[in-house]
């Protein structure tokens, strides 16, 4: 059960540390898909080549989607980290006046 907010007292709270998890693995699922749909269907000097191996377009989809995974989720994690409250304890977001919080364990 989240701990009410400690300005306005609101139920509506999440935790940063499961917003920032979650954010970071959208961003790597958003990143992976747009690299990879960007790799296979790009107009330019790719596609012709791979057009007679189509074993490369596959690979360079493969490498295009990790390395947009892998910026999405740097771009999900810094979207989140920006609002953690400094110190020391579980950081909570109250989602009815936006004031971040923590609370000690």
């Amino acid at each position: 059960m989240p701990p009410p907010c400690s300005r306005c007292a609101s139920q509506r709270v999440i935790n940063l540390e499961t917003a920032r998890k979650l954010g970071t693995a959208a961003g790597a699922l958003v990143g992976s898909a747009k690299g990879a749909y960007a790799s296979l269907y790009a107009t330019g000097g790719l596609i012709t080549v791979s057009a007679r191996f189509p074993m490369s377009r596959i690979a360079s989809a493969v490498v295009a989607a990790t390395s947009g995974g892998i910026a999405g989720a740097a771009a999900g994690q810094q979207m989140v980290q920006y609002l953690f409250p400094p110190g020391e304890g579980t950081p909570w977001l109250c989602l009815g006046c936006g004031h971040a919080f923590r609370i000690l364990d």
